[in-house]
């Protein structure tokens, strides 16, 4: 037996079909005292307006896409939970999509998706330029942990927090650190490394670059290997899974952390608090990052789109036992 229908809401409440679609789809365009009988109504009745007849009808799906470059990644679990939050207050769906690290999988789902959705959060896209100014010319767009000039970002304050992790080794007693870079097409991982270039000359230390390396704990051998090569005595990796993966190949080879060597991560994820030793990380609200970029997206309309805001949230490093003093001779 099928339910009730927007016409027996409309016969009920004496009001046409399209007052009724409108109460639902676009409340903002009927007086507030139709739109509660019509809902009145409809609740007496037990209708349900059906969501594919309203996308047709309003063009919106209540739905928004959440693409992040590697689900299996921790460092988006506080992001995800942010961002599902804040668009579940506003009666959105959060659509999460997993990119597996791949540009052409990234398009090829954002394409795929494009006509479904009313808009895309975009966490550390490994797409070019270009392409993201395609996605942004179909649907509203907001970068996380990325910038572009002309699109809407949320990233953290990655410049302070570089300046607190190079201040910190500095006060240890390192004159030196090495990077251990990330993917090569990582916008955040050449951000990091300008930025603690920039920090190293500042406070009057060197720094090295050695990668590129991908982003998880399997790398950090390699990554470990090559900073033993050169005679790293602090080591800053381009997040907290290749920083844990180094320390396993340090205690592996036999050396010390951080008596030998000092290491250093990125996100502060949940496994930089268990690991042993406790690793030194920088972290920030990544919880916050998720609902203020949301929070963007459904706001879009009504922002000039020649002035897309940028939003930077503080940074914080987490001092934990992974970094120490340097070993005297």
């Amino acid at each position: 037996m099928s339910g009730p229908t927007i016409y027996d809401v409309a016969a009920a409440a004496g009001v046409a079909t399209s007052t009724v679609s409108r109460a639902f789809s676009q409340p903002g365009r009927v007086s507030a005292a139709t739109r509660d009988r019509i809902v009145a109504v409809a609740a007496e009745l037990g209708y349900r307006p059906n969501p594919h007849a309203r996308a047709l009808l309003s063009g919106k799906h209540h739905t928004v896409a959440m693409v992040v470059s590697d689900i299996a990644n921790p460092h988006y679990f506080e992001m995800i939970r942010g961002a599902e939050m804040r668009a579940r207050v506003s009666e959105y769906t959060l659509l999460l999509v997993n990119a597996e690290e791949s540009p052409r999988v990234e398009w090829e789902q954002i394409q795929r998706l494009s006509p479904a959705v009313d808009g895309f959060l975009l966490a550390a896209s490994r797409l070019p330029d270009e392409n993201l100014r395609q996605v942004a010319a179909q649907r509203p767009v907001v970068l996380m942990s990325r910038e572009l000039p002309d699109l809407t970002s949320v990233v953290l304050d990655h410049v302070e927090g570089c300046h607190q992790v190079v201040s910190h080794l500095a006060s240890l007693g390192h004159r030196d650190l090495v990077y251990l870079a990330g993917p090569r097409n990582s916008w955040m991982a050449s951000t990091r490394w300008a930025a603690l270039q920039r920090a190293a000359e500042q406070i009057g230390v060197g720094a090295r670059r050695i990668g590129p390396f991908t982003p998880k704990v399997t790398q950090g051998g390699a990554a470990a290997d090559a900073a033993v090569n050169a005679r790293a005595t602090a080591v800053v990796a381009h997040n907290d899974l290749l920083a844990i993966g180094v320390m396993q190949r340090l205690a592996q080879r036999g050396l010390r952390v951080p008596e030998d060597v000092s290491v250093v991560g990125f996100d502060n994820i949940f496994a930089a608090d268990v690991c042993t030793p406790g690793l030194t990380t920088l972290g920030g609200a990544h919880t916050d990052l998720g609902r203020t970029a949301v929070e963007l997206l459904l706001t879009a309309g009504s922002r000039a789109a020649d002035d897309p805001p940028r939003v930077v949230l503080p940074t914080e490093l987490v001092l934990r036992g992974s970094t120490g003093t340097v070993a005297t001779a």
